[in-house]
């Protein structure tokens, strides 16, 4: 039997000395200093330092002088304390050395086109191309290694308050819930379909109906989404139910898991309370439904201060139902009017008509536009409203609707990026309540729902405003937001058939298309279904965050680009005839390839 090591790379201490051991590994560095050959090997565990010396045998030494970046090499020797001055504190082996009396080479490799050992970070494309050597950097293992332990934590967390993990089917059938359903087609079934999920929604409901009253899985799910910066066509949820609960042991449950979370990977305290706040109120505040509250600089509704004294742009916006909104840019009120004109056009991309500044001039009056038409103690009162000092710039917005607080939103995290308002120390957390059930759909001309259709409605605001205004029906809804993302969403679900029937119907759905389409569900929410909901984490945004990541396919293992493709083993691809035909397809070539359909 082959021993190919007895200690890892990263294990060997002072106590180890004057053992002999067996390393296996890669050759991270290599120092030939004339004649002794240093050899720095590296697992995932970390690194150690081998030497080869002249006098113990010039021919291993002339062995060692092959070995290459990234050879795989196995190693006997013995453990020695390194001298006081060639200690390396920076490495957690640092303080010993392997002599060796043994080289193996496992595995040569050709020259890499990525080199884990390098500071230089390569394009992320090349890096997606070569993944294999890309996982081989610390940093990426250390990721993986987090991933790891945050997923027995999950687990470890949900078994101990009693909820079982249950898988629930990938081929399933087509039940859009927003996003497209990757398709599947069957082969023993010719024209029929199975879909991969976009989440395990109807099942978990289906298990609180069938008696399993706390459930909880790890699971994959899949969206054909348009390609979007940090999205993924598969990613991976926590998902979890419960019967017999309201909103509040939800999020109980939700912040128990966030607790270990924090204490585990960021190694800091939860807080005592997670702070709400309503989904009108984050619209208004931060123009958005999923705030960063890392830093202040809140949008503030100034129609009341800039309406009614004959300026004509601000009173026709607020006599069609618009206003006015404003941001304050601290320390900001010297910057030039081409600073301001950059943002202008960001706004405009967005679809605003454009930023008004509010600040002081030299004289002591208000710029213009502003300090044209309106009074001054009009314009006092708006950068009261704005908290500004003399230092500092009111940028301010007019349209109509909720799309004025949305751009806004958007130049205010902008700013904060160019800015450094971000304290990337903090981790703040809070919890997004009382969401619209439903939201106007202008194309389409119809109501969808804001989060999806099994979302509980409050029953006396259905009452109240069903006929009149839907949107303004209120659903018991509940979103986790962990420093600006949304990492957590789920609501209390409807256990009622004939509610379920209403819902469907206030979106569209016909109780023809409803039953097509839901018919399993439907038929058990006849059989005594109990009071229930639950949640959904986002695991790969939550490992993101908690190691400090900027995107989500840093995270995962094998992850698509930002145009889906996986470029290490090139998907998706093409598929050979035989194939189609054996699950009776065809394929129709693009136009733009033949000159018309095949």
């Amino acid at each position: 039997m082959t021993v190919y090591r007895t200690h890892t790379c990263g294990e060997l201490r002072q106590s180890h000395a004057d053992e002999r051991v067996v390393l296996s590994g890669w050759a991270a560095r290599i120092r030939d200093l004339g004649g002794l050959i240093f050899l720095t090997v590296r697992d995932r565990y970390g690194r150690t330092q081998v030497v080869f010396d002249p006098d113990r045998s010039e021919e291993l030494v002339l062995e060692a002088k092959r070995v290459r970046q990234e050879w795989v090499v196995r190693i006997e020797g013995m453990v020695r304390t390194r001298p006081e001055q060639d200690r390396n504190a920076d490495m957690p082996t640092g303080d010993i050395e392997v002599v060796a009396d043994r080289l193996e080479v496992l595995a040569s490799c050709e020259t890499p086109p990525l080199l884990p050992e390098d500071d230089f970070v390569p394009s992320e494309e090349h890096r997606l191309r070569h993944r294999f050597l890309d996982l081989r950097r610390a940093r990426m293992q250390k990721i993986l290694v987090t991933r790891h332990n945050l997923l027995q934590t999950v687990r470890r967390v949900l078994s101990k308050q009693g909820f079982l993990e249950i898988e629930t089917p990938y081929l399933t059938r087509s039940t859009p819930e927003g996003a497209r359903d990757f398709i599947v087609p069957s082969r023993l079934h010719p024209g029929q379909w199975y879909a991969l999920p976009q989440s395990p929604q109807t099942y978990k409901q289906i298990l609180m109906v069938s008696g399993f009253d706390r459930y909880f899985q790890v699971v994959r799910c899949f969206r054909d989404e348009d390609f979007r910066a940090n999205r993924q066509p598969e990613f991976t949820q926590i998902d979890i139910e419960a019967a017999f609960v309201d909103e509040e042991q939800i999020r109980e449950t939700a912040e128990t898991l966030m607790k270990a979370v924090f204490e585990q990977a960021l190694e800091i305290p939860f807080p005592t309370a997670v702070p709400r706040m309503t989904y009108r109120d984050a619209m208004q505040r931060y123009g958005t439904d999923k705030p960063d509250t890392r830093y202040g600089q809140e949008l503030v509704d100034l129609t009341d201060h800039l309406a009614g004294h004959g300026f004509g742009v601000v009173d026709g916006i607020s006599k069609a139902g618009g206003g006015a909104v404003g941001l304050c840019v601290q320390g900001q009120a010297a910057v030039s009017r081409s600073w301001i004109k950059k943002w202008e056009e960001f706004v405009k991309q967005r679809g605003l008509g454009g930023l008004m500044p509010l600040r002081v001039q030299e004289d002591g009056s208000w710029a213009n536009p502003l300090g044209k038409f309106i009074p001054a103690e009009q314009l006092q009162k708006a950068a009261d409203a704005l908290q500004m000092g003399e230092d500092d710039l009111g940028l301010i917005a007019l349209d109509k609707g909720m799309r004025r607080f949305e751009v806004m939103g958007m130049l205010r995290s902008a700013l904060a990026q160019e800015l450094g308002w971000i304290d990337e120390s903090r981790h703040e957390l809070l919890w997004v309540t009382d969401f619209p059930l439903v939201e106007w759909n202008e194309e389409e001309e119809r109501y969808d729902a804001l989060h999806h259709p099994f979302t509980a409605p409050r029953y006396e605001e259905w009452e109240r405003w069903r006929e009149t205004d839907p949107s303004r029906i209120m659903s018991r809804a509940y979103d986790l937001v962990w420093n600006g993302h949304e990492v957590a969403g789920g609501s209390i679900r409807i256990h009622d058939r004939t509610w379920q029937e209403k819902v469907f119907g206030l979106i569209g759905l016909s109780p023809e298309e409803a039953s097509k389409r839901f018919s399993f569900l439907m038929e058990a929410l006849q059989y005594g279904a109990p009071p229930h909901g639950g949640i959904a984490f986002g695991f790969d945004r939550m490992v993101m965050l908690a190691t400090g990541e900027t995107s989500i396919r840093n995270v995962i293992a094998f992850p698509k680009t930002t145009a889906g493709m996986a470029l290490f083993e090139g998907a998706p691809g093409v598929v050979d005839e035989d194939q189609l035909h054996e699950l009776h397809l065809q394929e129709i070539k693009p136009k733009g390839e033949t000159g018309e359909n095949d």
